[in-house]
């Protein structure tokens, strides 16, 4: 069979049981689709079904209408290049939890309102170049020791470590662009054991923010040829490339990439997007991929 639909839930809630698979699988026959039968990649969290008979878009709308509300994640893809072996992932609210300029912006006391310029960015509402020199200039005054002490606060996401490590240990090329700065995406690339990262760079000059981030600014488009760029660089068809973010800078290059996944993203981002993980965590692109539990490796 050609394609494939996988139903991931949050590994932490086990909500996906027999029941709601059958749901998916009577759903799709219904429809006139031959399908196989489920094919359990991590009991109570993940679940395959090969199919033939529907186009990816309908076995996906068909699963979701099935699953009745349930907090359970819906991808279906061709079954043909459904294992990546490039991954291009955003930093922040993705591979970490926070957003680094809204940290700093609590230096200030300006956090909120740097969040609100950040929120409004990432849902698409305004420039994102003009947005990031508008919160940059704000920092103006920093010592550049307040870097050090806000990377403190920074989280991975559940699953970010081994979602790289199981891609890296499979062959896979990992890199981190991010629309953030650099000060901090070398340490996530460190911490996480991405191949590299590219990202912004803050202006500081006697050891204290000057309120300027550097020229050229990574934007949208600079992920979406960034992309491009190592695909061609490692001879990787666009086919089996893997896209993760979450915000408006993310989207060019989740439409583009072969699998590009919105996660837990802002709402005009999960509606354009063609997949999206809303309730798992980010073991759930490694699911997608077809890798089963017991080949998910423990992060270093």
């Amino acid at each position: 069979m050609q394609a494939v639909v996988t139903l991931i839930a949050n590994p932490t809630t086990s909500v996906l049981d027999a029941d709601a698979a059958q749901a998916v699988r009577s759903a799709l026959t219904g429809l006139g689709a031959e399908v196989s039968k489920p094919d359990w990649l991590a009991p109570g969290a993940a679940c395959d079904f090969a199919f033939e008979g529907l186009a990816p878009e309908q076995a996906e709308a068909a699963a979701r209408h099935a699953l009745g509300g349930l907090p359970v994640d819906v991808i279906a893809q061709p079954r043909a290049t459904r294992r990546k072996r490039l991954l291009i992932a955003d930093m922040e609210s993705t591979i970490i939890q926070q957003e680094m300029l809204d940290e700093l912006g609590d230096y200030v006391g300006l956090k909120e309102h740097i969040a609100g310029i950040t929120a409004r960015a990432m849902n698409g509402e305004i420039d994102f170049k003009g947005a990031v020199h508008e919160r940059v200039a704000l920092l103006k005054g920093l010592s550049e020791r307040v870097l050090d002490e806000v990377w403190a606060r920074a989280e991975l996401m559940p699953g970010a470590a081994a979602l790289v490590a199981t891609m890296r240990a499979n062959g896979a090329v990992c890199v981190l662009v991010s629309g953030g700065f650099r000060c901090f995406t070398r340490r996530v690339r460190d911490w996480v054991g991405f191949d590299e990262d590219r990202g912004n760079e803050l202006e500081v000059a006697d050891g204290v923010l000057t309120g300027r981030a550097l020229e050229p600014i990574l934007d949208k488009t600079s992920k979406l040829d960034s992309l491009m760029e190592y695909a061609g660089a490692h001879r990787i068809p666009v086919a089996e490339t893997l896209a993760v973010g979450d915000g408006a800078n993310d989207l060019p290059m989740l439409l583009a990439a072969g699998l590009g996944v919105a996660y837990h993203a802002k709402p005009a981002v999960a509606a354009e997007a063609r997949a999206r993980v809303d309730h798992g965590d980010l073991t759930a692109l490694l699911y997608a991929q077809g890798y089963r539990a017991g080949e998910i490796a423990e992060a270093k």
